[in-house]
């Protein structure tokens, strides 16, 4: 009597010689693995002084008359956010949108004179260095002849910055969560795209297609070796910032965990892209060029190097609907904000809406020869 098939024993076999085949190139894994590192530290160092502009918000019942206000709105260094509510203001703030929120006041000295007061707060690691900053425009840079006495000092305070002792916001906590996106994204479609278009080329999926083993265990047996592989970067890039760069893990092990499951979702969305640009470029040198098509609008207006709230608002809402962007925005939100992974349903669900529409295209379009 015949022995049946095993699919499980070909769906091993598969996966574990596609590891292989990702092992065999040493050059390639430490590639990968160091050059989204080496992407953290050099823009981690670069938004380390709070960036080429300050974006600033003022409390409510702020002066907002005065010659120093005035003076403020013409500095091209400051953007101006405007908020209806107190409690969008503080979270904007707890969440490193912005630099610190101001407190304009006009008070009385000991000798009655009136001068400017200035509070600055902030939840950001660069705080400290906008108080500095507003220090220097207080002596340096502003003109205020029509308020102000030539004795700057004595009319205009500006106070010690007071840095919340919560939650504090690094730009680490920014820039990890961007890189961590723009490395599964490229890495992914790149990895998959060429290999299973060179499997094809090779007619190598042609031999498993007319073999017993089922055409669900082919995909899964490939697939799962490179989203695993992939899935090794993540691992390194998150314990990497947080062990060396103080990446915020707001409820420790639990955080991480979370972050990995968000990230085998986005990891088998890419997946799918990848299947369908291998299957329907002619040549190979075909690849990166959708893959740049579908990559790098991402990679610039996903949140990945600065924020989107920068973009006009009707770009905003284009932005909003990118898979990255939802995947940077859920990540940031475990990371930082504490939330579990099922306090980002939004995110989930428009990634899912990207799954379905991504796998019902694969389906009609991959090809096995």
């Amino acid at each position: 009597m015949p022995q049946q098939y095993s699919q499980a024993k070909a769906l091993w076999a598969i996966t574990r010689a596609s590891f292989k085949a990702i092992f065999s190139q040493p050059t390639a894994v430490v590639f990968s693995l160091l050059f989204p590192i080496i992407f953290i530290l050099i823009f981690g160092a670069f938004g380390n002084g709070g960036g080429p502009s300050y974006r600033i918000a003022f409390e409510p019942g702020s002066d907002t008359t005065n010659a120093f206000f005035g003076a403020l709105k013409m500095n091209p260094l400051l953007k101006f956010v405007t908020y209806k509510d107190t409690a969008t203001l503080n979270k904007d703030l707890e969440k490193g949108q912005l630099t610190a929120v101001l407190n304009i006041r006009q008070v009385s000295d000991t000798f009655s004179k009136q001068h400017v007061a200035v509070g600055i707060r902030s939840t950001s690691a660069s705080g400290n260095t906008f108080g500095g900053f507003m220090q220097t425009l207080d002596y340096n840079k502003l003109k205020f002849e029509k308020f102000l006495s030539s004795d700057k000092e004595e009319y205009v305070h500006v106070e010690t910055p007071v840095i919340s002792a919560g939650k504090k916001y690094r730009q680490i906590d920014f820039i990890l969560p961007g890189q961590l996106g723009f490395s599964i994204l490229f890495a992914t479609l790149f990895g998959i795209s060429f290999t299973f278009f060179t499997l094809r080329e090779q007619l190598v999926l042609k031999r498993f297609y007319a073999s017993p083993v089922s055409r669900l265990n082919i995909l899964v047996g490939i697939g799962t070796s490179r989203l695993f592989f992939q899935l090794m970067n993540v691992v390194v890039l998150i314990l990497f910032g947080h062990f060396f760069l103080n990446f915020t893990l707001q409820h420790g092990a639990v955080t991480f965990f979370e972050m990995v499951l968000m990230s085998i979702y986005m990891l088998f969305l890419l997946m799918g892209v990848g299947l369908i640009f291998s299957s329907i470029v002619k040549t190979d040198t075909a690849i990166p060029l959708l893959i740049n098509l579908f990559g790098f609008p991402q990679m610039l207006l996903s949140g990945t190097f600065f924020p989107v709230n920068v973009f006009p608002e009707w770009l905003q809402n284009i932005c909003y609907f990118l898979p990255l962007t939802q995947f940077n925005n859920a990540v940031r939100k475990i990371s930082f904000e504490g939330l579990h992974i099922w306090d980002c349903w939004k995110e989930i669900g428009i990634l899912g809406v990207w799954i379905v529409i991504v796998y019902a295209i694969t389906v009609k379009v991959i090809k096995w020869e």
